[in-house]
């Protein structure tokens, strides 16, 4: 079980200043829960933005996965990743708590690149200044894209884990309000794409998702749980990349001093512990897969659905591939969490 149905922030959230405005203090995180009405809440503030993305099958990527597969299309979003839903989730709730303290002075947060362009696109849509900061040699077309949406990039650090410590600095020294890009709000932003999945596909009996920081992983056990379904919620990680697998496998976080992957998606290296709490909890299992495995899910991708996946957006693709005996015969969804991919990476994956 991912959590027991309850208020997403767990009767924790309280009120803190930032510059001049009194803001939620929303930088802590409780263990994501989810009701039937936080539910339907969230999808009235996605839903005039993101229309829902279709759940596919392909006759030719059966041939390679042996088993009934459908793909969440979620590269089919606005900004052409799933984490959209959970920047205009938490924007909006973000307003709607502060609207008589006064809204914040603007967000900041760190990002390798689908959670910048989602809180970018919230921000625009709703007024809110946002900064991302991204790591040195972070993918120059989704900087760029970020920017296209109105939000300030800034470049610090070797990785993500060094960006994410200067998007604390700038919140302190500009009066931001700092944003993790794994929070309750999100993860129930990002569920609406989790619901529509098993509307549209009854029976689904394994699920794989791709660990960046958890929300897309956490909604989906969140949805399962609150709909009362069995079905075995399957993370996938790189294995150059295993934070979530070892603090899976370990039942507590554990970090990594490394994460050096092309799959910049889930170059995660410091889990967050809600994350992993809800992981433990109610995943089945976490797969690692190699560099070669995620390049070739990529071009299997697009030579069989003619969709193009980011390296995190083939993963869970990989993932199934590499347990392909294990649930032959059953209904398997995958997510395809999105498309934002350079030509060089692009051409590295389809080229070897």
């Amino acid at each position: 079980m991912c959590a027991a149905p309850a208020p997403l922030l767990d009767g924790r959230r309280g009120l803190r200043h930032v510059g001049r405005a009194t803001v939620v203090a929303v930088t802590e995180h409780p263990t994501p829960g989810l009701s039937a009405a936080g539910l339907r809440a969230a999808r009235e503030r996605v839903s005039p933005h993101v229309r829902p993305t279709p759940a596919l099958r392909w006759p030719l990527l059966e041939q390679h996965t042996g088993t009934e597969t459908w793909v969440k299309h979620e590269n089919h979003t606005p900004t052409g990743a799933f984490k959209v839903r959970g920047g205009l989730n938490f924007v909006a709730r973000l307003l709607a708590e502060t609207r008589a303290g006064g809204a914040p002075p603007g967000l900041v947060s760190a990002s390798r690149g689908n959670h910048s362009q989602s809180l970018a696109y919230a921000g625009r849509a709703h007024g809110v200044p946002v900064t991302i900061v991204v790591p040195e040699g972070n993918s120059l077309d989704k900087n760029r894209a970020t920017e296209a949406l109105g939000a300030e990039v800034v470049v610090h650090g070797a990785d993500f884990q060094e960006a994410v410590e200067h998007s604390r600095a700038l919140a302190h020294d500009r009066g931001l309000l700092p944003v993790s890009s794994f929070h309750p709000w999100m993860v129930e932003g990002v569920a609406t794409y989790a619901a529509e999945l098993h509307e549209d596909v009854p029976g689904i009996e394994v699920v794989y998702v791709p660990i960046g920081m958890g929300s897309g992983i956490c909604a989906n056990l969140a949805v399962r749980d609150l709909l009362g379904l069995d079905v075995e919620v399957v993370g996938v990680v790189a294995d150059a990349a295993p934070a979530y697998a070892l603090s899976f496998a370990a039942g507590k976080p554990v970090p990594t001093e490394r994460a050096d992957t092309f799959v910049d998606g889930v170059a995660c290296r410091t889990p967050d512990p809600a994350a992993v709490a809800a992981i433990v909890a109610g995943a089945a299992r976490v797969v690692r897969v190699s560099e070669e495995q995620a390049a070739e899910a990529m071009t299997l991708m697009f030579r069989c659905t003619h969709n193009l996946a980011e390296p995190a957006g083939a993963l869970a693709l990989a993932g199934l591939l590499a347990e392909k005996e294990r649930v032959a015969g059953r209904r398997v969804a995958i997510v395809h969490t999105g498309g934002n991919v350079d030509f060089d990476v692009l051409r590295h994956a389809f080229t070897g």
